[in-house]
């Protein structure tokens, strides 16, 4: 099994899937391939799923498991995000690679500006975007330039553990949802007595967590989350929707002043078909930005203002983003046309504005002098 597991690693795969009556299967590129001939059987499915869960009550009440998430590391092999599951009465397996050095905002291609972004001292920052759009590990992006930089206390809050961060200038404390604290809202609560600058969560599940997170960032520390939503607009329905609608407005009102920005993601098979290539929409929050949060009646034009704001502060739609991809070959017009907020929109706009070919097109800020542009640009409120 350690040599499927090293084929897939190999072949570039970010997930790798295990069930009985099944061969193995691996996501590589976006696709769900085959690895190997053999189908597994329910005892031996059973007996990796035994030596893949770290706690010994777990495996000892392995017959009543129906859902556990872990994480598993093998040295010279890497790191594991594992889900072990039931179906049809047997065990599956999904394990999801992580890769052993924490990445760079360089290593995945996001837009610089990411970087202004988590120099920030306070204020709740949103990654979004759908299960394996790489939303962890532009966290770790995060905490690692932090690390590198600044004298802080950086707690995280994760289920499972996934990328092992080295304390550098700052003070990382990894917490383990389940081994190391209760719950994510438990251990939010404690990391407030445990004189945090830098507060990571890896999910805002419920209205208590969203609260306190959002009390956390009030209270000047920097707070980084995710959640499952696909654009910044969305971002803000849907923590709108979680609350009851006498609570909404005080928590416009709260979001106006807290929330810093939202990056938002997806992953598209590149053009040439060696891996995938990250589109990103980021909103940062201005001050006008700040009064269409406040104001219902003038949120919808939060999507106008993000792409008018991408020379002077770094925000940018995902149309904006997906026409520089098609513009410099990256990405194939008729899948960035499929990902776009608005299909028939990007169509005109790439029409009017560029070329629907890879390479040269004109309008747009191209991606690779961003850098330049944004170097002394950011602003907030």
């Amino acid at each position: 099994m350690i040599e499927i597991f090293r084929a897939a690693i190999e072949q570039g795969a970010s997930d790798i899937h295990i069930k009985a009556g099944d061969v193995v299967r691996a996501r590589i590129h976006g696709r769900l391939v085959p690895i190997g001939n053999e189908r597994m059987t329910q005892e031996a499915t059973k007996a990796l799923a035994l030596k893949l869960i770290p706690r010994e009550k777990d495996r000892q009440a392995i017959d009543d498991l129906l859902d556990l998430d872990c994480s598993w590391g093998l040295p010279g092999l890497g790191r594991f995000r594992v889900n072990i599951a039931r179906q049809r009465g047997s065990f599956m397996i999904v394990m999801r690679i992580i890769p052993v050095d924490v990445p760079t905002f360089e290593d995945l291609r996001l837009p610089p500006v990411l970087s202004k972004i988590s120099d920030a001292e306070r204020g709740l920052i949103l990654v979004t975007g759908i299960t394996g759009s790489g939303k962890s590990s532009t966290q770790a992006a995060m905490v690692r330039h932090i690390n590198a930089r600044y004298d802080r206390h950086i707690v995280t809050l994760e289920n499972p553990i996934e990328f092992l961060h080295r304390d550098q200038k700052a003070s990382v404390s990894q917490r383990d949802v389940g081994t190391d604290t209760e719950s994510f809202m438990a251990g939010l609560r404690a990391s407030l007595r445990q004189d945090p600058d830098v507060i990571l969560i890896g999910e805002m599940r419920d209205v208590v967590t969203i609260d306190t997170a959002l009390k956390a960032a009030e209270t000047g520390h920097l707070v980084i989350s995710t959640l499952h939503t696909q654009n910044a607009y969305q971002t803000i329905s849907r923590l709108l929707a979680v609350f009851s609608r006498d609570e909404q407005e005080i928590l416009r009102i709260r979001l106006a002043e807290a929330l810093h920005a939202v990056i938002s993601q997806r992953l598209l098979p590149r053009k040439d078909g060696k891996g995938r290539v990250v589109a990103c929409e980021i909103m940062i929050v201005t001050g006008t930005i700040g009064d269409c949060i406040l104001d219902p009646a003038r949120t919808t034009e939060i999507p106008e203002l993000i792409e008018e704001g991408r020379d002077h502060y770094g925000s940018q739609s995902f149309d904006q983003h997906l026409m520089d991809l098609v513009r410099t070959g990256q990405v194939e017009f008729e899948v960035a046309k499929a990902n776009a907020n608005n299909p028939a929109d990007f169509d005109l706009k790439m029409n009017v504005f560029g070329s629907t070919s890879s390479g040269q097109g004109t309008g747009g800020v191209e991606q690779g002098g961003l850098a330049d542009e944004m170097r002394n640009m950011f602003g907030r409120k």
